[in-house]
């Protein structure tokens, strides 16, 4: 197989899980903009996510938000996606949108709430029995505003008998994915602040338990391939939340932002063996003011260019610069790759598999658009905490 056959044959397997929330109304904290023909419930939020598979190729499986995606019949919800050819994925918990998580919930002082909260997350593990899903996701939005709030070591004590209680109800093949985000809502101490915290869970818990990136939840200046680099080093990168920020936890477009950051994370993933092992790559994106399923279709396309580009690394050329000090040529190679315009070679790939080579062309062509405008009304729509 040529080089360039094997990067064709590496992209074609290329999995990017979207997130049911991306499909549903969402805002700032203040104003939510509504679109028409958003769906009202799970089971069209499956059918949207259907269309981005159809016209990418590369987006299999859809996240679910609990409660946001509630349903009385979960097995009925995975027939459903199923039908449409896409599979349930991660399935995402909430501790932070009830009234008794105001100082935490599985670090909260009060047993009596660390006990709902702990059993919200094994009702999550039922669901995953339900829908097939492998991957429980968790953020936590514990913390504290105020030194001396709430003592921070024992809040870890009760954050560490919380995930050990869920870990043990994993079933076979199942995995807890910890992610952890640098501040907010809290803004004195978070309860998982940064990947050194989740890993250190994550350690102790075993090997079900892997760590989660999200990429917009890290200070300004933070090398986030150094920590992806370290992760698959210690076999401890469970996925990707991918999106983008300008600011703080932005939630964008993946590689909006800086794509050559995304394009050096997918070349760390591409090093460390994580393209081809059990990493999950997912978007964690809201869609409040630009049309919801073009923009996830732009995300796919997004992720598969900076791997594209990530897979086209000279690897022999970069290693002898490397040896031999040369650091600008070193440079020179990791750029040589970054600025390879690889739409050419996608729009190949696409073809090669059956698709249309431009899938938001072929998206807009396709009249689902106005199809779902003209059809949901009536009814509440889904949106982010709905």
């Amino acid at each position: 197989m040529t080089e360039l056959a094997a990067v064709k044959a590496a992209l074609k397997t290329q999995a990017v899980e979207t997130p049911s929330w991306a499909y549903g109304n969402s805002g700032t904290r203040f104003k939510v903009f509504a679109q028409a023909g958003v769906p009202r419930d799970p089971f069209e939020k499956l059918d949207d996510a259907a269309k981005v598979h159809e016209f990418t190729g590369a987006a299999p499986t859809v996240a679910l938000h609990i409660p946001w995606d509630r349903v009385e019949d979960y097995a009925a919800l995975a027939a459903h996606a199923e039908k449409r050819g896409v599979r349930i994925g991660a399935i995402n918990s909430n501790t932070f949108q009830d009234d008794a998580y105001k100082l935490g919930s599985i670090c909260h002082p009060d047993a009596t709430v660390r006990r709902k909260a702990v059993d919200h997350l094994l009702e999550c593990v039922d669901i995953m029995d339900a829908t097939g899903s492998r991957d429980l996701k968790l953020w936590f939005a514990d913390g504290t505003n105020y030194p001396g709030q709430d003592d921070i070591r024992s809040r870890q004590d009760r954050l560490a008998e919380g995930l050990a209680e869920v870990y043990e109800r994993l079933g076979e093949g199942q995995r807890m994915l910890l992610e952890y985000k640098l501040f907010e809502p809290a803004f004195y101490t978070t309860d998982v602040p940064d990947w050194g915290t989740a890993y250190a869970h994550c350690l102790k818990l075993g090997e079900k338990a892997q760590v989660v990136v999200d990429t917009g939840h890290h200070a300004p200046g933070t090398n986030i391939e150094f920590i992806v680099a370290t992760l698959l080093r210690e076999g401890k990168l469970g996925g990707f939340d991918f999106n983008s920020r300008f600011y703080g936890d932005d939630d964008l477009m993946v590689g909006a932002a800086d794509p050559f950051q995304l394009f050096r994370i997918m070349y760390e993933v591409v090093r460390g063996g994580g393209f081809t092992s059990d990493v999950a790559f997912m978007l964690d994106q809201c869609h409040n003011i630009e049309a919801k399923i073009p923009a996830i279709i732009r995300s796919v396309m997004n992720v598969q260019e900076a791997t594209a580009k990530a897979l086209l690394v000279d690897g022999s050329a970069l290693a002898a610069a490397q040896g031999s000090g040369d650091v600008l040529e070193a440079n020179a190679v990791l750029m040589d790759a970054y600025n390879t315009d690889v739409r050419p070679l996608l729009r190949e790939v696409r073809e090669e598999s059956g698709l249309d080579p431009e899938p938001l062309k072929a998206y807009r062509a396709s009249g689902w658009g106005e199809k779902v405008v003209a059809e949901r009304v009536g009814g509440q729509q889904a949106g982010w905490g709905a």
